[in-house]
């Protein structure tokens, strides 16, 4: 089972130091090294949303208002079960701090 586990910017996230990234670039090549890990890594905060309404589609660059909604970063795993997937959160979490991470299952191919 796939599922991508995003993390989302709030009021608390901390600014990133030498010590988180030694500690994620760790935790990283353990799930690389147990075939976990299908990609990774952090987004951009503008961005270009594209909406549509009927025929009309209207693309709109970012930064945007709501942006303490956006999010910052993505793990996609493949693992055995949803519980494997909230375990590799809560670790991840333990290691950037305070925030929110959503997990949602991949489907298709």
């Amino acid at each position: 089972m796939r599922y991508l586990m995003m993390s989302k910017v709030t009021d608390t996230t901390p600014e990133p130091d030498e010590k988180l990234y030694a500690e994620m670039a760790e935790f990283v090549e353990e799930l690389s090294a147990a075939g976990v890990l299908l990609a990774t890594g952090g987004l951009e905060p503008g961005g270009v949303r594209v909406t549509s309404r009927g025929d009309e589609i209207t693309v709109t660059d970012g930064p945007f208002a709501e942006a303490k909604e956006a999010v910052a970063g993505f793990a996609l795993v493949e693992v055995r079960s949803q519980q494997e997937a909230i375990e590799f959160t809560r670790r991840f979490r333990g290691i950037v701090g305070d925030g929110e991470t959503v997990i949602q299952q991949v489907f298709g191919p």
